[in-house]
C-alpha cells in the first residue's frame, strides 16, 4: 500500500527523522532545494513547504545567503514557577541545564527591559479584567534575558482606575518597581490574595520570533495569568511567552498543614 502522506509532509518527516537520529547533526546544512527536488521528484513549491514545516517546528533555521541549517533544540533550562515568580517574573528562579537532561546551575539574576503605555482596553483583555471595552489600562511590555539568552516576553495590563495618580502607576519604575503585583498594590491599599494561570502553546509571531531567536510559527509556551484582590476583583492580567523547545516550566506546589 502506497504512502498516503502529501509529498511535502513526507519530505519534512524524513528530514525530522534524520535530525532526531543524528544523521543530520546540529549545525548541518539541510539538503538544498535542488537536492530535495531530485531525491523526492518534487516541485519547488513542495520542497519549500516542507522546509517551512521544519522551520516552524524549530528543527531548522535559515541563514541568509547560506542555506538552511539544523537548529540546536536541546533545552537551555528550567523556569521555576513559584508563588514569588507568579507574583513577578523578576522573582523567577532559572536553572540552566548543563546537558539535555543533566544537572544544571541557577542562572544569574534576570536582566529585563520594560516600557509602559496607556491604552484602551481591547475586548479580550477587558473580559479578563472585568472592565468595559475601551476602558483605560496601563500596558507594560517586558523582555527578559537569562545568562544573556532570550528567556521570555511578557505583557501586563492594569486598570488605570486603580493606579492613576499613585506611585505604582508605572510598574517598571518608581519606588515599588521590583516588588511584584502584590507588593505594588499593597502600597495603595489593595490586598491581592490569589492568582490564576493558564498554560497553553501557540505559534510565534514574526516580532516574537525576532525577540526570542526562533522562526515565525515555531511553538511557544504561553502563560496567561490574572491577579485578584480580596473582593475577587481582577487587578492585573498578563501574557508571558517563551520558546517551548528551549525552556521548560516547573511548578512548585505547596500544601497547607
Amino acid at each position: 500500500m502506497g504512502d498516503a502522506r502529501p509529498v511535502y509532509q513526507r519530505i519534512a518527516d524524513d528530514l525530522r527523522q534524520q535530525i532526531d537520529e543524528g544523521t543530520l547533526p546540529v549545525g548541518a546544512r539541510i539538503p538544498s532545494r535542488a537536492e530535495l527536488k531530485r531525491t523526492y521528484t518534487a516541485s519547488d513549491q513542495t520542497v519549500d513547504r516542507a522546509v517551512r514545516v521544519l522551520k516552524a517546528a524549530g528543527y531548522a533555521t535559515g541563514q541568509f545567503g547560506r542555506g538552511v541549517f539544523v537548529s540546536d533544540r536541546a533545552p537551555l533550562g528550567v523556569l521555576v514557577r513559584s508563588t514569588g515568580a507568579v507574583d513577578s517574573p523578576l522573582a523567577a528562579r532559572v536553572r540552566i541545564l548543563s546537558g539535555a537532561d543533566g544537572p544544571g546551575t541557577n542562572a544569574p539574576d534576570l536582566i529585563w527591559e520594560a516600557t509602559s503605555t496607556a491604552i484602551a482596553a481591547p475586548p479580550d483583555i477587558a473580559h479578563r479584567l472585568g472592565v468595559g471595552v475601551g476602558e483605560p489600562l496601563m500596558c507594560t511590555q517586558y523582555e527578559y534575558l537569562a545568562d544573556r539568552r532570550p528567556l521570555q516576553l511578557a505583557t501586563s495590563w492594569e486598570p488605570l482606575e486603580l493606579t492613576k495618580g499613585t506611585d505604582v502607576l508605572h510598574p517598571e519604575r518608581g519606588p515599588y518597581a521590583r516588588r511584584g503585583v502584590r507588593g505594588r498594590f499593597a502600597a495603595i491599599g489593595i490586598r491581592v490574595v490569589r492568582a490564576t494561570e493558564t498554560v497553553a502553546s501557540r505559534p510565534a509571531t514574526g516580532a516574537e520570533a525576532d525577540a526570542l531567536g526562533c522562526s515565525p510559527g515555531q511553538c511557544l509556551t504561553s502563560v496567561q495569568r490574572t491577579h485578584y484582590d480580596e473582593h475577587d476583583r481582577a487587578v492585573e492580567t498578563s501574557d508571558t511567552v517563551l520558546r517551548g523547545d528551549r525552556w521548560r516550566l516547573e511548578y512548585t506546589i505547596g500544601f497547607g498543614t
